[in-house]
């Protein structure tokens, strides 16, 4: 927890929901970075860590946890390090010592997770207590009927490598039985697999099919089990899911879900951050022209935002605005610059360096992004930043001598662990039954390739990837909705529709008789709004009925649209005073009154509590506030009359901190502070609102450092305009007094999104007025429609956004027109000095005397806080 400078702790910290199940008290991020200390040539901290996991990490803890984290990040982690230990102990300096203890604990490990195996299908359980296994009373879990493919996808190479260390079969056989069993539910005609799957039955829970979460690592462990194995089942059944990718999902430089049964039906129009992998999953396929595409199209994302979000649309809007500093694209990376010796990828990897020491580095580490926007942090730093984003980084810019073991003669694992390639001889008593049956040789020459020469496979020649990228340089600042393009398009015959949304008119008797031709019926609630309400059946004809879905279409994004311009976007709340120096970034929810923010410049000053601290009355310490920015909590009145009365007094803004003990930007959504029904232009002074855990931030600073200066801004500040001067930049480096012991997501979120479809035989549309209230949610995860009863009606309110398409029909999500384009473009320009890997790395000269300074304010920051225990 790189904020609050502790580690993360299950059961000591609010619960997360299903992002704590990696969490199981057994020192998650040690075991997930020791192969990472040896990748960086840290050998004698490598030997200290392995000590202090064989002397204090307890695998028998009473603790649910998922099955694939622990296995890809605890499993892994130790298979890992006993792979490195056992190379240095054969090269004769360093882990003299070392017994296999690693593999032991490894074993151990791996007999806990074999009960969650207990299934008629052979897939595992998502979760399963370490103490108690699965099903028992005091084990609270075993109830599950679903998992993700990739869950039960992604156990063949630690399983299989266990297997191969000890001689014990038993852990590969139940791997093998899970893939075996994933591959013969595929949708045989497109050879497709789901998101989520009944482990009972074997039926698809969730049938929407793409490369991102969910499925992502299932399609890596079945090409990377065919390189440590040398099973040539593994690599038929890769060759035949990536044909379907490339044919179904694959958009250049796009790639897209699709329903497993329709694949030429999108099944959203938003792509989620996990699909980057693929590019260097692509590379190692030995397929170089799309891995270029869409590296190339993320890479154009990330200089626009800094990094990449969780998810956004086709058209590079934000859709979920969070960045847990995930690796996949750093990976992507690394392997196409392996490939093609292009150094444009060593201009990107410095972007990334860049911006993670601009923007995401706290004096505890490394802060995940809470929103990409505005810059805001969120206080965890996975394991997965160590075990894999590191391990990337370092090794993209690391020549031959610069790692003391050759890395060709190891694979990577999905959470970056090294395994050595001399497995594939070793204890080989699995029969290598093919059970790969209706495979048939597909048009795609690649498949000829099974040990490829990489000088034929990439020209060495930087202008051939060049030449790839050049069409797409543009493609995020120029790209405008596709959906409406396609749906322009799929007029009949080039025909103008009958009538549009935008022109649509309730009171305009030709618009409602034109709407009875297309079977929609309007209706008038008593509450006041319009409700509309499609039924193909009642359409005067079937191009009428066309006409209609896709008015209703129009219609569901038209009032989507119109509700997020209702809603303001988060703001960012800035600790620039001494020891911070603006590394400290807070979510903060705006207010629908007051300075605007994203209008006029940002506001600075020191911050002073008001007394009253409700601020529901005229204050008795204006002279404490004048000039500086008031903090007040929530509750009691109205927060319009707290800003008069702060504004009163002089304050030159207002945070609102809420009142509920413990609330948190983590787990609740932020919402806006509306006005009071009356006029409030009388309000000039900004105000923003805090939960409890980001406000005792700001609070305990106070009690810490008395004076504590802020600045307020619709999006974090550059750190180096803060303090007028250039900030040192941090170099990443391991420094194990600063670890953090535990701390996850998962890299996987798939089972924590929702199943969205809306079915077609009738729609219905809300109409509504947003009222004004105190409070007004200001969800960071857009909600998605759910299905409705066996009428299929679909329903818009204020909270909610239009859902994917579905079954019937093909649809559509409209986006409006290219209307914010040009703040993109001035995002862009504000950022384009930054993220441009043209810029020189030499123009941020400074003098050594001004370097020194900044040096020495950091050290003392840190011996500052050395009573924190980092």
């Amino acid at each position: 927890m790189p904020l609050t400078c502790r580690g993360r702790v299950r059961g000591q910290e609010p619960s997360r929901g299903d992002v704590d199940d990696a969490l199981g008290k057994f020192s998650l991020t040690l075991i997930d970075s020791l192969d990472t200390l040896v990748v960086l040539n840290k050998t004698k901290e490598f030997e200290d860590a392995v000590r202090k996991v064989l002397r204090d990490v307890n695998l028998d803890n009473d603790v649910v946890v998922s099955v694939f984290e622990t296995n890809i990040r605890v499993l892994g982690g130790l298979l890992g390090g006993h792979s490195l230990a056992i190379m240095l102990k054969e090269k004769g300096e360093y882990m003299q010592w070392y017994n296999d203890e690693l593999l032991q604990m490894a074993k151990q490990l791996g007999y806990k997770l074999l009960p969650a195996f207990n299934t008629t299908s052979g897939l595992p359980y998502p979760r399963i207590n370490l103490k108690f296994g699965i099903r028992k009373p005091e084990a609270r879990t075993g109830t599950e009927t679903d998992t993700c493919t990739a869950c039960a996808g992604t156990l063949i190479l630690e399983f299989a490598a266990l297997s191969r260390f000890t001689g014990a079969t038993i852990f590969e056989e139940y791997a093998r039985k899970a893939l075996d069993f994933l591959w013969e539910k595929r949708q045989r005609s497109s050879n497709l697999v789901g998101v989520t799957i009944n482990i009972h039955t074997g039926d698809w829970v969730r049938k929407d099919s793409g490369v991102g979460a969910g499925i992502d690592s299932y399609y890596e462990y079945l090409l990377k089990a065919y390189v440590l194995l040398g099973d040539d089942s593994f690599l038929e059944r890769f060759n035949t899911h990536y044909d379907a990718i490339m044919r179904y999902i694959s958009q250049p430089p796009l790639l897209l879900d699709v329903h497993i049964h329709k694949p030429m039906l999108n099944a959203r129009t938003w792509m989620d951050a996990l699909l980057a992998f693929f590019p260097g999953l692509q590379v190692l396929k030995g397929d170089i022209r799309p891995a270029i595409e869409t590296h190339e199209m993320l890479y154009q994302v990330i200089k626009k935002h800094n990094f990449l979000p969780e998810a956004f649309t086709t058209d590079f809007r934000v859709h979920w605005a969070q960045h847990p500093l995930r690796p996949e694209f750093a990976e992507s990376t690394y392997f196409l610059y392996k490939a093609t010796g292009d150094p444009y990828y060593l201009e990107v990897g410095k972007t990334l360096i860049e911006n993670l020491n601009k923007y995401a580095r706290v004096p505890c580490g490394f802060a995940a992004m809470k929103d990409v926007r505005t810059g805001s942090h969120e206080d965890r730093m996975d394991s997965f930043f160590l075990a894999e984003m590191f391990k990337y980084l370092y090794l993209l810019f690391a020549d031959k001598e610069d790692i003391i073991f050759d890395i060709e003669d190891y694979i990577f694992t999905t959470e970056a662990h090294l395994l050595p390639l001399w497995l594939s001889t070793t204890n080989q008593s699995i029969s290598k039954k093919n059970i790969t049956s209706e495979y048939t040789e597909l048009d795609d020459s690649n498949f000829d390739w099974t040990c490829p020469n990489t000088q034929i496979l990439f020209p060495n020649d930087p202008l051939y990837a060049q030449s790839i990228r050049e069409p797409l340089k543009n493609v995020v600042d120029k790209s405008c909705p596709r959906g409406i393009i396609r749906v322009e398009e799929s007029f009949r015959s080039g025909a103008k529709p009958p009538l549009r949304a935008r022109d649509f008119m309730a009171t305009n008797p030709e618009h409602l008789e034109i709407l009875k031709k297309m079977g929609v019926s309007l209706i008038h609630l008593k509450d006041g709004r319009v409700q509309l309400v499609q039924h193909a059946i009642q359409a005067a004809s079937s191009i009428d009925a066309e006409d209609g879905l896709r008015f209703m279409q129009e219609m569901i994004e038209l009032s989507s649209q119109q509700q997020k311009e209702q809603q303001l976007p988060p703001r960012a709340v800035q600790i620039v005073s001494h020891p911070f120096f603006g590394r400290v970034v807070l979510t903060a929810g705006p207010a629908q009154f007051g300075l605007d923010l994203s209008k006029h410049k940002e506001t600075r000053g020191f911050v002073a509590s008001s007394k009253p601290y409700n601020g529901c009355s005229e204050l008795t310490n204006p002279e404490a506030v004048m000039g500086k920015i008031a903090l007040i909590q929530r509750g009691q009145c109205m927060f319009a009359e707290k800003a008069r009365n702060i504004q009163n007094a002089g304050a030159i803004g207002g945070i609102v901190i809420d009142d509920n003990e413990g609330s948190s930007s983590d787990t609740a959504p932020l919402f806006q502070m509306a006005g009071d029904g009356k006029d409030t232009d009388d309000i000039k002074i900004p105000m923003l609102f805090l939960f409890s855990k980001e406000g005792s931030i700001i609070l305990d600073a106070i009690r810490e450092y008395e004076e504590v200066e802020v600045l307020l801004s619709d999006k974090a500040k550059d750190r180096a305009i803060l303090k007028g001067k250039m900030i040192p930049s941090y170099i990443i480096n391991s420094n194990p007094e600063m670890e953090n012991e535990e701390q996850s997501s998962p890299e996987n979120d798939s089972q924590n999104q929702s199943d969205e479809q809306v079915s077609s035989s009738s729609q219905e549309v809300d109409l509504v007025d947003q009222e004004s209230s105190e409070e007004s949610s200001l969800n960071s995860h857009p909600e998605s429609l759910s299905p409705a009863d066996t009428d299929n009606v679909a329903s818009i309110s204020p909270s909610e956004q239009t859902s994917d398409p579905t079954e019937n029909h093909e649809t559509t999500n409209l986006n409006g027109e290219c209307t914010d384009l040009d703040n993109q473009l001035q995002e862009q320009s504000e950022t384009e000095e930054d993220s441009n890997p043209n810029v020189s790395w030499g123009k941020k000269v400074q003098p050594i005397d001004s370097i020194l300074a900044d040096w020495n304010e950091d050290i003392e920051a840190f011996e500052m806080m050395e009573k924190d225990e980092l």
